[in-house]
């Protein structure tokens, strides 16, 4: 018998025969350089090996390398909290009882702060719940484009404009990943419509792929550094997103210069030989639940498991594309499963719960203020009478794959209850019925809604409980349920469902002090706008929700929100909309409005819109300076600064969002009348003034060229534009390109 010390001295020699003097292997080693260790692991791999961790082997979970000590992969659906844990082989949920997360804003709101800070904010905690929960892929955050407001999963997304999406999603990646969490971006790319969204092909020309879609993508990739990349369920140029030869080879690698992983969306993969030629690196949610036809594990039947192996085994394919793929998994499981320094993590902890708060009291948009009777006034008012399902419907249940098991969720109602307590009474009316359910993919938020009355007599109650209030506040809007915001349908029209602009029409007849919120993700149309005095843009916002929108309607909070998409007044307004190609048919989209997305359509057409890109209101008043630059002329190598004062003129302390957009009044090809460049919140006391400053350089005067295909400043004179939004221009000044 081989006593304990002579045991140890023994597993030390072997150890020492087959590594050498090293003791731990170069792959295993943190302080090796990061294509080192990946090489020494690719090189000690087997075929079979390798084949298998470049695709799953469950819903979520890809397998590594036990025999070398190379864990497996996990993912998560994302971006706004961490999804409930699932069976290894199916949708339903595994049954979990430790697996409630902290539900944070969707982006939408998070757009709507404008803020970079909050975006770091947001990547840092729900890295730390990625984390806490051991996963090592957040699938998150989208950058798709709103290009119309029927898309169902814009709510997921970061508003329509380039710029502030690309500004925006930086700071996500940064705060996730340095947990070592890794964001996986999408949906790359086109992906901006749920109807047909796994056959449309999207016909689309380079000019607006380039200047439109792209930028927040190369964004992530070249200033955020993602670990992993998307692909998307659509086709362009006929080939399907997750094995698309331009996006993923000529411009994600090539051009971009790509390190990382891309990993299909699920079941977003059709093609054994296209998959490998055309990018991909990690196959995913391919249709199979891992039983069907009697296989003992259908994962290997993946177009990128014993169909690749086979091929590679006949001589019909190399190894060449499979070593490339595997150095990406490889690269994504030494910095996320395999850092060993990286966090503990937290789950819904103190700090979690105040950054959700704060980021949705700051993404709430203050639309309209008429008499200036928001915020409402506790001293004076003795009744609030608060109408609509949203009030009291939770909202983090659903909507597709960002669907959450929230450990808990303040509803409006509840929130305005616990702020306002014994100061005023407040009574509620439900006003319509929607959705009454609150069940998706297993996860039951315990409400039952069911209401038998009539439309007629929920309308008869919600007036007579709003006529004597001294505020009516209207809580509607969407849902995250199929045809409103939601995963795989989009939206039959721009009107509120369950005849809301009935019911708002009625009770502006019967009370002045109305104040309307909309909880949504998308874009409404207000037939009744006139008719009412306040209007306010509420997002889904997560488990605070309710305490957030309590804080800004009270005053606690001054609302700093700005809109990051154009509210259009009719459907048609939409550019998406003006030729009826939304959203396509006989499996193709063509995207005719080019480059003219949001606002820019808006001004090419001069169409008002009813709420512009960029808008929000404040309690308070903000003056603008006027705007003056360092400079009068920059070459190509050159930098231009712009500064304008701006003085919070009111009686109570804000923020405004500044907003820097830049004119090319004549070019060569179309431009649009102007092109958000730069933007800055900027916190002001009552009667304090501030300078903001924004630094211009060559590439933000640049239009894309599709013959040259490159981008393209012509020498010439250019217009800086400073205002509130798009459409309330404060201040402008004129330079030179030299």
């Amino acid at each position: 018998m081989i006593k304990k010390g002579k045991l140890t001295i023994l597993l030390i020699l072997l150890f020492t025969v087959v590594y050498g003097q090293n003791k731990i292997p170069v792959y295993g080693d943190n302080t090796k350089p990061l294509k080192e260790r990946v090489e020494d692991a690719l090189s000690r791999m087997t075929l079979e090996e390798k084949i298998a961790i470049i695709h799953a082997q469950s819903k979520f979970c890809s397998p590594g390398v036990a025999r070398l000590g190379i864990p497996e992969l996990w993912m998560t659906d994302g971006p706004h909290g961490i999804r409930p844990e699932v069976l290894w082989d199916e949708w339903e949920q595994a049954g979990w009882t430790n697996d409630s997360c902290f539900a944070f804003p969707a982006l939408t709101c998070l757009a709507a702060t404008w803020d970079e800070e909050m975006s770091l904010l947001y990547g840092v905690s729900i890295g730390e719940e990625a984390r806490y929960r051991e996963k090592d892929v957040l699938l998150g955050p989208g950058v798709n484009i709103y290009r119309s407001p029927l898309n169902g999963r814009n709510f997921e997304y970061l508003g329509e404009d380039p710029y502030l999406s690309s500004k925006m999603v930086v700071p996500y990646i940064k705060g996730v990943q340095q947990n070592g969490v890794a964001t996986c971006v999408k949906h790359f790319a086109l992906n901006n419509q749920e109807t047909d969204r796994f056959t449309v092909n999207v016909n689309v020309d380079d000019r607006a792929l380039y200047e439109i879609y792209l930028p927040a993508f190369k964004a992530a990739v070249q200033e955020g550094g993602t670990w992993a990349i998307m692909g998307s369920y659509n086709k362009y140029r006929g080939q399907y997103g997750c094995h698309n030869q331009y996006l993923l080879i000529d411009i994600l690698r090539k051009e971009w210069g790509f390190e990382g992983t891309v990993i299909s969306d699920w079941g977003g993969t059709h093609d054994t030989r296209q998959a490998v030629m055309n990018g991909l690196d990690m196959e995913f949610g391919t249709w199979t639940n891992g039983l069907d036809d009697g296989k003992s594990n259908a994962y290997d039947n993946y177009f990128l498991a014993r169909p690749y192996l086979d091929l590679i085994s006949s001589g019909e394919m190399s190894t060449t594309e499979l070593d490339d793929k595997v150095r990406h998994v490889l690269r994504l499981n030494f910095l996320t499963a395999m850092n060993k320094e990286k966090p503990f993590g937290a789950m819904v902890s103190e700090n979690h719960i105040l950054a959700g708060r704060t980021i949705a009291e700051e993404g709430i948009v203050l639309l309209k203020n008429k008499g200036d009777l928001l915020p409402v006034n506790l001293d004076n008012a003795k009744v609030i009478a608060v109408i609509g399902e949203n009030a009291i419907k939770k909202m983090t249940v659903g909507g597709g794959s960002s669907s959450l098991k929230a450990k808990y969720e303040v509803s409006p109602l509840e929130g305005l209850i616990n702020r306002v307590g014994s100061k005023a009474k407040i009574i509620y009316a439900r006003g319509y019925v929607g959705t009454t359910g609150g069940t998706y993919n297993g996860v039951d938020s315990g409400q039952d809604l069911s209401d038998e009355r009539s439309e007629s007599e929920l309308i008869s109650e919600a007036c007579e409980k709003a006529k004597n209030a001294d505020y009516v506040i209207f809580i509607g809007g969407l849902n995250k349920c199929e045809h409103q915001d939601s995963e795989s349908a989009d939206r039959f029209g721009l009107e509120l469902p369950y005849n809301q602009d009935k019911l708002i029409s009625e009770l502006a007849k019967v009370n002045k002090n109305l104040v309307v919120v909309n909880i949504s993700g998308n874009a409404i149309s207000m037939p009744w706008l006139n008719e009412v005095s306040a209007v306010v843009q509420g997002w889904y916002m997560g488990s605070e929700a309710g305490n957030a929108l309590a804080a800004v309607l009270v005053g606690d909070v001054n609302p700093s929100g700005k809109l990051p998409f154009t509210f259009p007044e009719k459907l048609i307004d939409n550019s998406a909309h003006s030729a009826g190609e939304f959203p396509g048919s006989d499996g193709q989209v063509t995207y005719s409005e080019g480059i003219y997305v949001g606002y820019r359509w808006h001004e090419k057409q001069n169409i008002k819109p009813l709420f512009s890109f960029g808008h929000g209101l404040s309690y308070t008043q903000f003056k603008y300076g006027m705007l003056k630059s360092d400079k009068k002329e920059m070459t190509s190598s050159d930098k231009i600064t712009f500064t304008i004062d701006i003085t919070n003129s009111g009686s109570r302390s804000g923020a405004e969002i500044v907003q820097l957009y830049i004119s090319d009044p004549e070019s060569y090809l179309p431009r649009p009348v102007k092109e958000l460049k730069g933007f800055k919140k900027v916190k002001l006391l009552p009667g304090e003034t501030k300078s903001v400053s924004f630094t211009i350089d060559k590439p933000a005067l640049s239009f894309f060229d599709p013959d040259k295909h490159q981008w393209v400043a012509e020498p010439g004179e250019y217009a800086a534009l400073v205002g509130a939004s798009s459409s309330d221009i404060k201040s402008q000044l004129g330079f030179l390109l030299k």
